[in-house]
This record gives structure tokens, sequence and C-alpha cells, in this order.
């Protein structure tokens, strides 16, 4: 049974860093494309970062190039979204998703096995 769950969330000034992760359980990681989005109160899901299976290459919207990097650890089936600089429109329920496909995507159509989600909230 393949499951995504998210951690790492919680209450950051701006300017800090947090480091959300995505744990896979029921397959391995790297077989799979791994999408980061994020969904503000009242705004539409966007798709922030991911990253493509076997090669690893990544891509990231606009609004987090240069801040945010994800990464993953095939040993332990996990893949991490690190964010610096963190703003306050940063704010919003992070979830990773997975799809068995080679090239990732940033849009959250192409995924079909997604986590709960975890908050993220910048302010000071």
């Amino acid at each position: 049974q393949v499951q995504l769950a998210e951690s790492g969330g919680g209450l950051v000034q701006p300017g800090g860093s947090l480091r959300v992760s995505c744990a896979a359980s029921g397959f391995r990681l790297d077989d799979y494309a791994i999408g980061w989005f994020r969904q503000a109160p009242g705004k539409e899901r966007e798709g922030i970062s991911c990253i493509s299976a076997v090669d690893g290459s990544t891509n990231y919207a606009d609004s987090v190039k240069g801040r945010f990097t994800i990464s993953r650890d095939n040993a332990g089936n996990t893949v991490y979204l690190q964010m610096n600089s963190l703003k306050p429109e940063d704010t919003a329920v992070y979830s990773c998703a997975a799809v068995l496909t080679f090239r990732c995507s940033l849009w959250y159509t192409e995924y079909n096995f997604w986590g709960q989600g975890t908050q993220v909230t910048v302010s000071s």
C-alpha cells in the first residue's frame, strides 16, 4: 500500500528556515516522481518543487526558486524540502505527492498518491 507522511511543519519567524519531510512506505521512492505542493486558505493549490525518478532532476516554482531545496534520501525512503528565507506568504499546508513516472511535474493533477499535509506558518 502506497503511503506518504509529511512532518516537520510548524511556526517560524520571517527570514527563518524549516525543513519538511515526506516519508514513503509501500514503494521505492526513487522509482517515483515526487512533488511538493502547498495550499493557503482561499487560494489554489500551488506546485512548488518536484524531483524526478532515477536521475533526481529537480524543478522549482519561481515563487520559491533560490530559497527552497528539494532532496531525496533513497536509503531512508524520504524526500525533504528545505525552506530558507521564509516569508509570511509562504504560510500554507504543505503536501507531498507521488506518481509512477520518470519526469516530475509541478501540476498537481499529474499525481495520484498524496500525504495528509503539514501546516507551515510564517509569522512574527
